[in-house]
Formats: structure tokens, C-alpha cells, sequence
């Protein structure tokens, strides 16, 4: 038997401060079940479709049962999630008659291919037959499989950052994240920003700005708007705490704090007016945003109109929207890239 220190250097863990796994060697293992069960909320409350018999679209998750984690051995990222879920959905026809129904996935696991998932819907006990069940069947089945093909491969890129870490002469070195910034780097910005020192007197006349966007989503205008008024997608494509009433004169909080605003108008699929302000800015100040969402078929186009920004903050909140909203929720959703 090797002496105490003398066996192989590498099941040796070092002795180092920040209890780095030197050279990836040991087994770790990273709970994915809260940010899964999170994920596949996000993505699968805006599955909506329509078709010459009306509208279905899923209404609630009501059943999300089982687990996810990561695994990384000697370098090499063993992925585990076995998810039995329900939802519910409601089918509107053309002529306003509603009908309630469930989708069962029985089985979406990391045995099963995912275009072998299991998806099975239903309509709820006493509900009369509709061809809005072949609708969800066919074209909602689709989107609910698209939509678990992106929780699968958002756990393999994004939830997975910084599990190997590649070393350098034995010193330990992170690859530069390429992800939706996290909680902790907004904290840490709103933080630095709030350093800067400005002027807090409410009346004060400061220099403003006006700022326009304009980016593509790869969903219909509905689907847009309700990402933007919902408040557990808004805290999924943020990744932060957020409070929302979406209502004229409702307010909102979003990123812990970091911005805080009142909605002044709201047009379902068409326009949001809102009043907006970062923390950092002077006590009182708001900017006027207007998101304009243009149908272009099959995607939407918005446009972002900014009124009253403080001048010296016109980058800043410019990346901010498009780092924190657009890319945000391109990311969370699958809103950016075909699925083919």
C-alpha cells in the first residue's frame, strides 16, 4: 500500500484555495433539476399555433416530475434528465368556442432520442370531439418537440459553462463565457455603475438622448408580446428575480432591482409603451420606451424607440437591451435560430 502522499499524483487534489479540480480528473457532478424545471417552463408556455380551425395554445405546466445533472469525468461531460410532464391547453375556434385539453410526455429522457419522445394529447373528460385536437396533435406537437430539442441543447452549451477547466502549466484558467450573462455579472455592472457619481436631486434639467433598435425573432408577434408581460418568462430570459403587472399603470421590476419601470400603454401583438430607468440613473428621471411588433411572416420584427435616455447612458442602455432583453430571450426561447 502507497504511503500517505505517494500515490498517483492524479487522485491527488491540491491543496488550493479555491478547491479547484486540477486538471479535470476527479468525478463532479452539477445539479440541473431547478434551472430544467425553470427551462422548460420558459419554453414551453409560449407553444401557441393556428390553423384554419382556430387557435391552440398551452395554458399552464401542470406537471413537470423528475430530474437533470451533469457529470464530468476526467474531462469528458456526462449529461442525465428523465422528465415526465403534463400540460394544458385550450383550443379557441374560429367562431369563439373553447375547448380544454392535456399533453402527456411521458417519457423525455436522455435514453430516448428526442424525435422518439412520446407526445400525446387529449381533450378533457366531457369535451366533444374538435379538429382543434388534430391541430394541437400535428402542428403543437411540433413546437412542444422544438421546443424540448432547445432545453436539451441549452443544457449542453449554457447550463455546462465552466465544468472543464482547462489548465496552464498546472495553474487553472477559464475559458471566457459565451453564454446569457448570469445574475451575479448584472449585480457586479449595477454595482460599478452606481459608483459613478450623479446628481440625485429630482427637478434637476440633465442632457438626454433618444435611441432606436431593431432586431428579428423567430416567432409570431403573440408569442413576442407575452415573453415581454409574463412574469416567469421575464425572470427565465433575465435570470433574475422580477416582478411584473401587466396592466396601464402597472409596474414592473426587473434584474434584482436593477430596473424598474411603469407600463404607460399595452396593445396585445402590436405596441408596449412603457416608462423606464435604470437604478443608477438620478432619483425620479425615466426614459419612454416603445416596442413596436411588426408582423413579417412566420417572424416579427420590433422596433425599439427610446425618448428622454440621460445622454452620458446612451450605450449603455442600448447594449443593455440588446444583451439583457433581445439576446436574452433569443437565447432562453430558441427565438434566434431555425431548428431544422
Amino acid at each position: 500500500m502507497a504511503k500517505w502522499g505517494e500515490g498517483d499524483p492524479r487522485w491527488i487534489v491540491e491543496q488550493r484555495a479555491d478547491a479547484t479540480n486540477v486538471n479535470n480528473w476527479h468525478w463532479t457532478e452539477r445539479d440541473a433539476s431547478n434551472w430544467s424545471t425553470e427551462r422548460l417552463k420558459a419554453l414551453l408556455l409560449p407553444v401557441r399555433v393556428e390553423g384554419e380551425e382556430g387557435t391552440c395554445e398551452v395554458t399552464e405546466v401542470s406537471k413537470l416530475d423528475g430530474e437533470a445533472s451533469i457529470n464530468n469525468r476526467k474531462g469528458k461531460l456526462i449529461f442525465f434528465y428523465e422528465w415526465a410532464i403534463k400540460l394544458a391547453w385550450t383550443g379557441t375556434s374560429k367562431t369563439g368556442v373553447k375547448y380544454k385539453g392535456y399533453v402527456e410526455i411521458p417519457n423525455l429522457s436522455d435514453e430516448n432520442d428526442i424525435d422518439e419522445v412520446e407526445i400525446l394529447v387529449s381533450l378533457a373528460k366531457d369535451e366533444p370531439d374538435t379538429n382543434l385536437k388534430t391541430l394541437m396533435k400535428q402542428e403543437g406537437a411540433k413546437k412542444i418537440r422544438d421546443a424540448m430539442k432547445t432545453y436539451i441543447s441549452t443544457l449542453k452549451t449554457e447550463f455546462t459553462q465552466g465544468m472543464i477547466l482547462p489548465t496552464v502549466n498546472g495553474e487553472h484558467t477559464e475559458t471566457a463565457p459565451q453564454v446569457a450573462p448570469k445574475a451575479e455579472d448584472r449585480k457586479t455592472a449595477a454595482r460599478s455603475s452606481t459608483a459613478i457619481p450623479q446628481s440625485k436631486s429630482i427637478g434637476v434639467k440633465i442632457p438626454t438622448c433618444k435611441i432606436s433598435l431593431k432586431d428579428t425573432f423567430l416567432t409570431s408577434p403573440d408569442e413576442l408580446y407575452r415573453v415581454f408581460v409574463t412574469q416567469e418568462m421575464v425572470q427565465a430570459f433575465t435570470h433574475a428575480q422580477a416582478t411584473l403587472e401587466a396592466d396601464k399603470g402597472g409596474k414592473f421590476q426587473l434584474l434584482d432591482g436593477s430596473v424598474t419601470g411603469e407600463f404607460v400603454d399595452l396593445v396585445p401583438e402590436k405596441q408596449l409603451v412603457m416608462k423606464w430607468r435604470f437604478k443608477s440613473w438620478p432619483a425620479g428621471h425615466f426614459a419612454t420606451i416603445t416596442l413596436n411588433f411588426n408582423d413579417k411572416g412566420g417572424e416579427t420584427e420590433v422596433c425599439l424607440e427610446g425618448k428622454g435616455v440621460p445622454a452620458s447612458e446612451e450605450e449603455r442602455t442600448k447594449q443593455g437591451w440588446q444583451r439583457y432583453y433581445f439576446e436574452g430571450i433569443k437565447q432562453t426561447f430558441g427565438y434566434g435560430a431555425r431548428l431544422f
